[in-house]
């Protein structure tokens, strides 16, 4: 997985002789695209090729598939359109993206710039006029007469042109390129990411939503049942502790509320701010869990080509190939270096004459060789190589984190899938015991407090299997984010 760089051999001083025939060798490492990581496999042991299924929604198995591929929009999926909706504002309308849309045209004129710069000639037109008056006895010739002041016009034609004999300029320019494919890939980074947070938060905040009902409701049964057991005190039927910790029970139930409404308003205005809106307009009806469709095939690439898909991953190579072609840039100054120059103009002392006659011209050739700079040029030609050195082992950090992500995704989804089997067992269990504990209320077999602990017990169950549902849905969305979210299916007009 490391860079390969080759440094060829020091050109000879044959490349100033090509030089004058405007023919330039770059000197300084040939960029190569890093190798793809070796390995097979994203987990240790066995990794997973499916999860457990349970009953009920969102509880199907999901089979991880490594042929399949992942539309651009990927949360399409879970064929929600009101996710879909939400995904689609927040790309239109979030600072983020236009932040790095600007960035990425910034990028691509400094590119433009530059090629006009180094690649054409530079040609510039100058006008100027100098209202003077000549001392004669000054100059030594004291007995011709003083003449008045005069006007002075002059008009030139300045054409200069910087041979690139050793490519620093193509070396210069390579290394602008690399700053538009890295400021290309930032884009898709922050579109990923942007609509990965966007799913994220859209299914925490109908998880909260459900979690704070069920609890209200789990609230009421508890607050039910200390009413009975007040009246059941007062009779002498249960101890003062058993009334005790059922007030700790509801008091405990209260507490939660407040925390679930903080965090479904925290996640509410972050929600909103992805959206493109203040805090203040967070106002969209959340989503309910049982509307969307847990996939029940993922894609699941080759680590071997998820080099090419996280733009994460881009964005490293990119910078890699601009600390390259810096290196390049600093070896090429230790060169000489050719510039071409020529003018042609006239000085007259009237304007309507300029235009008639050419009386000044000149041509040049500059050969600047650097013999002694204290060590500077050489000094910034190892900086220049410490600081691909820099970003090679960042690119190599960047594809370990990648493989983590998946991984740990991976491990996730088969955990989560187990929990929401067990979670959906348990609530299945509950479910029966309150109907049995419905029949024996209704022949008067058991008190009405029974049958309301059978129903908290119930809600309980139901809650655990809520946040685990939740967990299963985000994750799955984690794996898609962590694989690289399908951009290059995009439609070319979309991914602008």
């Amino acid at each position: 997985m490391k860079p390969i760089v080759n440094y060829p051999r020091r050109r000879s001083w044959l490349c100033l002789g090509v030089a004058g025939l405007l023919a330039a060798c770059a000197v300084g490492p040939d960029f190569q695209a890093p190798p793809a990581p070796a390995v097979q496999q994203y987990t240790a042991g066995v990794q997973p090729l499916a999860t457990v299924s349970s009953a009920g929604a969102g509880g199907a198995a999901q089979r991880f598939d490594a042929g399949m591929d992942i539309p651009a929009q990927w949360w399409t999926l879970f064929h929600s359109p009101q996710l879909d909706a939400l995904v689609r504002e927040a790309l239109a309308n979030s600072p983020s993206m236009a932040q790095a849309k600007a960035a990425l045209r910034q990028a691509s004129e400094n590119l433009g710039s530059q090629v006009g710069a180094s690649r054409y000639p530079k040609v510039d037109l100058q006008l100027g006029g100098v209202r003077q008056q000549i001392d004669t006895a000054a100059l030594g010739i004291p007995n011709v007469p003083q003449a008045g002041p005069f006007t002075l016009y002059n008009a030139s034609l300045d054409v200069s042109y910087t041979v690139d004999a050793f490519g620093a300029n193509t070396r210069m320019l390579e290394g602008l390129q690399a700053q538009v494919d890295n400021q290309a890939a930032e884009l898709q980074a922050v579109q990923l990411t942007l609509a990965g947070n966007v799913v994220t938060a859209a299914i925490r905040q109908a998880s909260l939503q459900a979690q704070l009902a069920g609890t209200g409701r789990m609230l009421q049964l508890q607050r039910q049942q200390l009413a009975i057991m007040q009246q059941r005190f007062a009779a002498g039927g249960i101890a003062e502790r058993d009334l005790k910790n059922q007030r700790t029970l509801v008091a405990q139930s209260e507490a939660v509320l407040p925390a679930l409404q903080q965090q479904l308003a925290q996640v509410s205005h972050q929600l909103a701010v992805y959206l493109g809106r203040a805090p203040a307009q967070a106002g969209m009806q959340p989503l309910a869990l049982d509307t969307l469709t847990l996939p029940d095939r993922l894609p699941l690439s080759l680590p071997s080509t998820l080099a090419r898909q996280r733009p994460d991953i881009r964005a490293a190579e990119a910078t890699l190939h601009q600390a390259s072609a810096q290196v390049g840039v600093a070896s090429a100054n230790l060169y000489p270096q050719l510039t071409l120059s020529g003018s042609v103009g006239a000085e007259q002392g009237r304007i309507a004459d300029l235009a008639n006659s050419l009386n000044v011209w000149n041509i040049g050739l500059k050969l600047m060789q650097p013999l002694f700079h204290g060590g500077e040029l050489r000094a910034k030609k190892r900086a220049a190589a410490a600081a691909y050195d820099a970003a090679a082992a960042g690119y190599q950090q960047t594809v370990l984190q990648a493989l983590q992500q998946v991984a740990d995704s991976l491990r996730a989804l088969e955990n989560d899938a187990e929990v929401l089997q067990a979670r959906t067992k348990a609530a299945e269990n509950a479910r029966d015991s309150l109907a049995i504990a419905s029949r024996q209320y209704q022949a008067g077999g058991v008190s009405h407090l029974s049958l309301l602990d059978a129903e908290r017990q119930g809600l309980q169950t139901e809650l655990d299997r809520i946040v685990a549902l939740a967990a299963r849905y985000a994750d799955t969305a984690a794996l898609l984010q962590a694989l690289g979210g399908g951009w290059w299916n995009a439609e070319p007009s979309a991914a602008r």
